[in-house]
């Protein structure tokens, strides 16, 4: 194998949507630096809408410096310093966000649907001492726990009912009081701040010059096939790489005054980059829903009437199949982007008979920060295709058999990337970090072939993980949390197509002579265990579990045997 490339190894240069050059310049700025030039250029201009309430541009810069100077003079965040972030879609999380990184830290992102176990694990191996979160019961519960662990030394809490409106938040406070934490009586109290006392101390932050190739801007954990978790070392050059390479493919579409909605949550690697980073860049407005709920959905594309909506395929197929979500509400989106799992054909066709809006599908890994190929956004591509590569992004396939070896156009291969947008590392694993590379190419695990006219396409993934709407579920993880019931002997989980979620987990069971345990009962138990994410689709008990010549439990077996089953 070769590391000289040439254009011949390019074929989509011929071939690149009219108005985008492959070898256009990409800007390194780190992305804090450039949102804060965004918030002074545009002023009074509406930065976040959430539900209703509106922060402009200045007020978010405002926000983003008077956080970072607490962080640094109260809690000494400095270059090098992790901090946690286990937030839903509110506007504290772009402030925390931006502020981590002014202050030279680096940005720990957490899922509030993972369990404590899940977010000690991340925490512990990441080294962040503080966490920023927000007094939801359902959410900051799960902080309090992992200040209880020793997990974390301090917490900054967000008051809900401070993100919303005048009314709203009263009758929030009114109605749905009972949804806040009561976090001033914990016994962790003493080590609790609140994020906007933080705020009222207006502290100018001091200057930290930061080396954008070296020092690190987000730590995002991603399991790869192993299922434990590891930190993703993505530099302040790897974010603001993805960031130019996605705003110089989208040839204007994120410019205001377009409207963008963000209902993916910022935690995942697509929506902190898609529906945070690019928008908030350009002076877009930035509509946040803190979970999607049809209804609201509904509701919120009524009132804003937004240009923009990234989705995953989950997303999609249900408002393809609601009949809320008419023709007329979706009529101002133009353009949804699909990220974070295969986009289904089936989805595809269905979306398209609600609406004629542009859906343009892209792919990426949390690795690349996260996109690699996408799409045209202003025209339509080749059915089924991921897309062809951002520019600067070079994408090859190799062969099955020999990693050194590159396969030709149109024959099958793993696609391997090149990119300024690819990470440095994983984070303390030496090991996990070298296999993740062959040659200089990152490996992404996933089969495909590039056609003439430099489109690329996926027909299998060599990696085990399940991607459940968007979300990469790990089924050694589940395993591991089905084994600790009493009754089980052996257990394999296996992935399937899912209609709704893109793809689910199937878990085949083997229980001990003479033990029974019903779906229902099984399910219950891994409720302490697994997230709602995790929880298998469908749990098939079996005699004898399939094995290989070495002993080793089978998935190939299963996954036949179930396709025949529903087949």
């Amino acid at each position: 194998m070769t590391s000289k490339i040439t254009n011949k190894d390019r074929p989509w240069i011929e071939n690149y949507p009219k108005g985008i050059s492959w070898d256009a310049p990409l800007d390194l700025t780190p992305v804090h630096e450039t949102i804060l030039a965004s918030c002074d250029k545009h002023g009074q201009k509406i930065a976040l809408d959430f539900l209703g309430a509106i922060t402009t541009y200045e007020s978010l810069g405002q926000q983003i410096r008077a956080m970072a100077g607490a962080l640094q003079s109260e809690y000494g965040i400095k270059k090098g310093s992790r901090v946690a972030i286990l937030l839903p879609n509110t506007p504290f999380f772009p402030v925390a966000y931006y502020a981590v990184l002014l202050c030279g830290g680096t940005v720990v992102n957490c899922n509030p649907l993972y369990t404590v176990n899940e977010l000690s694990h991340i925490i512990g191996n990441s080294g962040a001492d503080l966490l920023i979160s927000v007094d939801l019961e359902v959410v900051f519960e799960k902080a309090d726990k992992l200040l209880n662990r020793g997990d974390v030394k301090k917490v900054i809490v967000g008051h809900f009912p401070d993100t919303l409106s005048g009314a709203k938040k009263i009758l929030y406070k009114l109605l749905k009081g009972k949804e806040l934490s009561k976090w001033q009586t914990s016994n962790n109290a003493k080590n609790i701040a609140k994020f906007s006392d933080l705020l009222d101390l207006d502290i100018s932050p001091t200057p930290v010059k930061i080396d954008a190739k070296k020092d690190i801007a987000v730590q995002q954990y991603t399991g790869g096939t192993t299922g434990v978790p590891k930190g993703a070392m993505l530099t302040h050059a790897n974010i603001a790489a993805n960031l130019s390479q996605i705003m110089l493919w989208g040839c204007g579409v994120f410019e205001p005054p377009a409207k963008l909605v963000a209902v993916l949550p910022f935690f995942h690697i697509f929506a902190m980059t898609v529906c945070m980073n690019v928008p908030l860049s350009r002076g877009t407005s930035v509509i946040m829903l803190p979970r999607f709920e049809m209804k609201m959905m509904v509701a919120l594309l009524k009132r804003t009437k937004p240009d923009i909506l990234p989705a995953v395929p989950t997303l999609t197929l249900a408002l393809a199949n609601a009949p809320e979500a008419t023709k007329e509400a979706l009529s101002t989106l133009k353009l949804v982007i699909s990220g974070g799992a295969a986009l289904p054909n089936e989805t595809r066709e269905a979306f398209a008979k609600k609406s004629d809006v542009l859906l343009a599908e892209g792919y990426g890994l949390t690795e690349c920060s996260p996109v690699v190929t996408c799409a045209a956004l202003l025209e339509p591509s080749k059915p089924l295709s991921i897309g062809q590569p951002l520019p600067g992004t070079d994408v090859r396939f190799i062969d099955l058999e020999d990693e050194n070896k590159f396969v030709e156009v149109g024959k099958k291969g793993e696609l391997v990337v090149k990119g300024a947008q690819v990470m440095l590392g994983y984070y303390n694993s030496e090991e996990a970090s070298k296999n993740a590379f062959v040659n200089g190419w990152f490996r992404t695990g996933d089969v495909g072939y590039v056609d003439k006219d430099g489109y690329c396409f996926l027909v299998d993934r060599i990696k085990d993980l399940i991607i459940c709407s968007g979300f990469n579920v790990y089924p050694r993880h589940i395993e591991e949390a089905v084994s600790k019931h009493e009754a089980v002997d052996e257990v394999t989980v296996i992935g399937v197509s899912d209609e709704y979620r893109g793809e689910a987990p199937i878990a085949f069971i083997k229980l001990l002579p003479g033990k029974t345990v019903s779906e229902d009962d099984m399910k219950t138990f891994l409720k302490e265990h697994i997230s709602k994410i995790e929880m298998p689709r469908e749990i098939i008990f079996k005699d004898e579990l399939p094995k290989t010549l070495v002993g080793k439990l089978s998935k190939k077996e299963l996954r036949d045997e179930y396709a025949q089953l529903k087949g």
